[in-house]
């Protein structure tokens, strides 16, 4: 159980390190230069246009998947009961959603043929930051019920 403890704490240090990382790098036309694109770019531009979007995406790329990982490390340590392990997992679903959302983007992106975009490593530590958040509250509810 201690290592799925520290796990669970480093992944409140790298998923702020994965919302400021490029995601994405993204340029309309050959001419003009490529742009770093990352989680909090992507919502200082959305709440310049759309504040209701940007606070849906706050939610499921921000909250969500750091409210999950909190809750898991009290469970983890016995600060709360391991009946809300159901409530957390349900916050890794929700926080799974912006990846999908990305390569979403991604795909649109590349099938309109207008610009370039490449991906960059923050897109690989935020999906294997949510990854690993979903296989740590899988083996912390399996070692609940092992007991």
């Amino acid at each position: 159980m201690a290592r799925l403890r520290l796990a669970n704490l480093a992944l409140l240090l790298l998923f702020p390190v994965a919302w400021f990382a490029p995601l994405l790098r993204a340029g309309l036309l050959p001419l003009f230069g490529m742009s770093d694109i990352s989680v909090m770019s992507g919502l200082q531009s959305l709440w310049r246009t759309d504040v209701f979007l940007a606070l849906v995406v706050a939610l499921f790329a921000l909250l969500a998947p750091y409210l999950k990982t909190l809750g898991l490390a009290l469970i983890q340590f016995g600060l709360a009961p391991p009946r809300l392990l159901a409530p957390v997992q349900l916050l890794g679903k929700l926080a799974m959603a912006d990846v999908f959302l990305i390569a979403l983007y991604i795909v649109i992106a590349k099938g309109v043929g207008v610009g370039k975009i490449e991906i960059a490593w923050g897109l690989y530590l935020l999906s294997f930051c949510i990854l690993t958040s979903l296989a740590l509250s899988i083996l912390t509810e399996r070692r609940f019920r092992a007991r």
